[in-house]
């Protein structure tokens, strides 16, 4: 067979319910909204708002927000339409290997999987750090070898990550409907963390922080877009690693009841739910300090609660923003863990990632992600490429909001008619996939030779494994 007709064969929507039907249909609207406001609203609501402020759009950040908000919500209304019609493990890389075939679903599922290996290393890195913080005033400091990833500030290990991780996974390993009842809980108290600080930080505004509420663009000494237009929209590119987080609930769509229901429930209601949360903060906080405060700042919401008076809102608030962070953590080991099964079990990766244990769990590919997160997280500074998780997604968005055009001539076909159904077709799925080119066009230039050095890798992986046993094969005649 040519390389041609293998990148484009495409499988059949029945297969992968088949296969799938052995994953326990167990999460519900509630699960899923707890899923992906967990996810969406994690490590970067505490810290972005402030970063970008300084860096890029001064008091407008929240413009910054809310702009790619609009982008995450165009693409939303994709994913929620495949979701619903095809409610499959792995998400963007199954609907794209149904729609447009088999080379263009690895190529989504690759960008997806740098995605979940990096972000579960960067915010369990993040939960460290923040824990270290709050235990330090206690008197437990651990020495900096088991306190640094390698070659970072004379550490070694980052041994708190590793612990962290092994934690999530073990909570995985013992099933989703576990896993979900702590999901809820956690996800509760991390929202009302962040309506605590909006609602005290509301009493400490002054109005002359808002003005001018879009500063004059000018280029920074660092070479940083700063005020205007400009500024706004480096902002957006910046930010929209905070909305990538609907992913992890389609990832998981192969374990919901009534998917045609549930689906579009949770991918819009937990975007809707972040948007506003995303929105207050930013403006909240650019109303009690000048932008300018919080250049360099790490923990803006935390010392902005301090330097008002709330030191101990400011403790609270942070407490609850370290537990919270297993949140997102959780969601993203989900999400990832389906990914990988789902690679597996159409043998474009071993297939013994693909094969479920007793309880029909995927812990195999549990287990692979949270080594190789461990070893990201805890031995290697990831900071540089942490833009790739923006960058990989980014590309999945694309195809998915370009997959609405295929998946339309086949609904009610070979694959079933979805209860929901992308609005204002055709016009809104190009809408979609331009915003997610524009956000992705503004991601800076190391982002972008990241990006494309991993896709080389994927491209080798499946030109020299993935094609030749992929379970396309055995049924095509020879």
């Amino acid at each position: 067979m040519s390389f041609m007709h293998n990148f484009l064969r495409r499988e059949d929507p029945a297969v992968y319910q088949d296969k799938d039907s052995h994953l326990a249909r167990v999460l519900g609207v509630k699960d899923f909204l707890a899923l992906g406001v967990g996810t969406i609203v994690s490590t970067s609501i505490f810290t972005l708002p402030g970063v970008v402020a300084a860096q890029h759009a001064g008091p407008a950040v929240a413009l910054s927000f809310l702009a790619a908000a609009i982008v995450a919500g165009l693409v939303a209304f994709a994913y929620a339409e495949m979701a619903a019609a095809m409610p499959f493990a792995g998400s963007a890389y199954s609907w794209i290997n149904v729609v447009f075939g088999e080379g263009f679903g690895w190529i989504a599922g690759w960008a997806l999987l740098a995605e979940y290996f990096i972000a579960v290393a960067f915010v369990a890195s993040g939960l460290s750090a923040n824990f270290r913080g709050l235990v330090q005033p206690l008197g437990f400091n651990l020495p900096k070898a088991l306190s640094n990833p390698l070659g970072t500030d004379g550490g070694v290990i980052d041994i708190t990550a590793v612990v962290i991780i092994l934690l999530v996974a073990f909570l995985l390993m013992r099933g989703v409907s576990t896993a979900a009842r702590v999901q809820n809980i956690l996800v509760v108290l991390k929202v009302l963390a962040v309506l605590v600080f909006i609602v005290v930080g509301a009493t400490a505004l002054h109005a002359e922080n808002y003005v001018p509420f879009i500063p004059a663009h000018h280029v920074g000494a660092d070479g940083n877009q700063f005020g205007g237009w400009q500024g706004i929209y480096a902002g957006v590119s910046m930010i929209f690693l905070s909305y990538i987080g609907f992913d992890s609930i389609a990832a998981n769509s192969a374990e919901a009841k009534n998917p045609q229901k549930t689906m579009p429930c949770g991918i819009l209601g937990s975007l809707a739910i972040a948007v506003v949360l995303f929105v207050s903060v930013a403006l909240v906080l650019v109303g009690m300090f000048h932008y300018s405060d919080y250049a360099n700042n790490a923990e803006p919401v935390g010392w902005a609660l301090r330097k008002s008076g709330h030191g101990l809102v400011a403790s609270v608030v942070q407490g609850v923003a370290v537990i919270g962070m297993f949140t997102a953590l959780i969601g993203m080991m989900l999400a990832g863990s389906r990914l990988v099964y789902s690679f597996g079990r159409d043998g474009m990766l071993p297939k013994w990632l693909g094969q479920l244990n007793q309880k029909n769990l995927p812990n195999h590919a549990l287990a692979l992600i949270t080594i190789v997160a461990v070893i990201i997280g805890s031995l290697f500074p990831f900071a540089f490429l942490s833009q790739l998780i923006s960058a990989g997604t980014l590309i999945a968005f694309m195809f998915v909001s370009l997959g609405i055009y295929k998946l339309r001539s086949r609904e009610g076909k070979d694959i079933p008619e979805p209860s929901f159904k992308m609005p204002w077709y055709p016009v809104l799925p190009f809408i979609a996939f331009l915003g997610a080119l524009a956000v992705f066009w503004g991601l800076d230039i190391d982002a972008k030779i990241y990006a494309l050095g991993w896709f080389i890798v994927g491209l080798l992986v499946y030109l020299f494994y993935g094609m030749h046993h992929s379970y396309l094969n055995k049924k095509e005649p020879k």
